[in-house]
């Protein structure tokens, strides 16, 4: 059974890392997994205290997975990606010492990473049984490639989406998240077993720049501080991430199917956003082969007129 409690907010100081410690040992002990308390909370202990030392508030801790293979997530504010482990000589000072980069989480885990977004990142861990006498597992930061300048030389376009309703579009941009980390997590842990979890982790990867740099945030925010329900979008991009997206419509179907059998810890889409995602994605690849734009028509759940390729209607 799936793991999604709500997150923990932590404060700062040395309080927020005992409110940390106390709340995984708790959440262990109710999915009957006390055999992963003593490196649950040691890790966690890290972790947090990394985030009040490193990054930028506000810092939460949550635990995700399955009851199997729980997950312990701390999210900041920072994008700056952590500092992978260094070899240390003295281990019996590291053990006394928090905040000395992730080297005990690597000896604590059987698993464990950090997913950097534009607006924070998350670092997380698999808690092991038993301390590892060595120097444990290697990280993996994912993510951070995203945050690069665009290439010089790129054939860009411009796209104009008309009508776009805000409420739908923050709804679409949280499912990218929540989605985009979770396929990355599932093509890390099992990639052998769901190949298609990597297919979409590199997309998500191929598309973050593009929808990142090419809208515009203060055209979003301005037309909330309006308090208007819709809004027109202006998007920059390469013209060649059409045939990403294009691709990308298609697998969004089947990572719904991977939600549907828990193998993802998103809610497959609603109908509703189904339509929109279609729309919205769709309206890129035909204005990226010269078509004019068609606005968001809410009572039919489709854009005016119909979408020449195929693989977005």
């Amino acid at each position: 059974m799936p793991l999604n409690r709500p997150a923990l907010s932590l404060g700062p100081g040395p309080r927020g890392v005992q409110d940390a410690r106390r709340w995984v040992v708790t959440t262990c002990t109710d999915i009957d997994r006390t055999d992963l308390i003593e490196c649950a909370e040691l890790g966690v202990s890290e972790l947090v205290t990394n985030a009040l030392l490193h990054g930028e508030p506000p810092i939460t801790v949550r635990v995700r997975g399955t009851r199997e293979h729980p997950r312990v997530e701390v999210r900041d504010a920072s994008v700056e990606p952590p500092a992978l482990p260094h070899n240390h000589d003295d281990e019996d000072d590291l053990l006394l010492t928090f905040g000395r980069g992730l080297s005990i989480v690597a000896r604590c885990s059987k698993a464990w990473g950090a997913d950097v977004e534009d607006d924070g990142k998350t670092v997380w861990f698999n808690p092991a049984a038993e301390f590892a006498e060595d120097d444990g597992v290697e990280g993996v930061i994912t993510g951070a490639d995203a945050r690069e300048a665009q290439p010089a030389g790129e054939d860009h376009f411009e796209a104009q989406i008309l009508g776009v309703p805000l409420r739908t579009y923050l709804e679409f941009q949280r499912h990218y998240r929540e989605l985009r980390r979770e396929v990355r997590l599932l093509a890390l842990a099992h990639e052998s077993d769901y190949p298609l979890a990597k297919s979409l982790s590199d997309l998500f990867g191929s598309l973050e720049r593009s929808l990142r740099d090419g809208i515009g945030v203060s055209q979003i925010e301005s037309a909330l501080v309006e308090g208007r329900p819709t809004t027109d979008l202006r998007i920059a991009m390469p013209r060649d991430a059409a045939t990403t997206i294009d691709r990308f419509v298609d697998l969004l179907d089947l990572a719904d199917d991977f939600c549907r059998q828990e193998r993802l810890l998103s809610l497959a889409r609603t109908a509703e956003q189904r339509h929109f995602q279609r729309w919205f994605l769709g309206e890129l690849v035909r204005q990226s082969q010269g078509e004019q734009p068609s606005a968001w028509r809410p009572e039919l759940g489709r854009p005016e007129g119909s979408v020449s390729q195929s693989n977005v209607s």
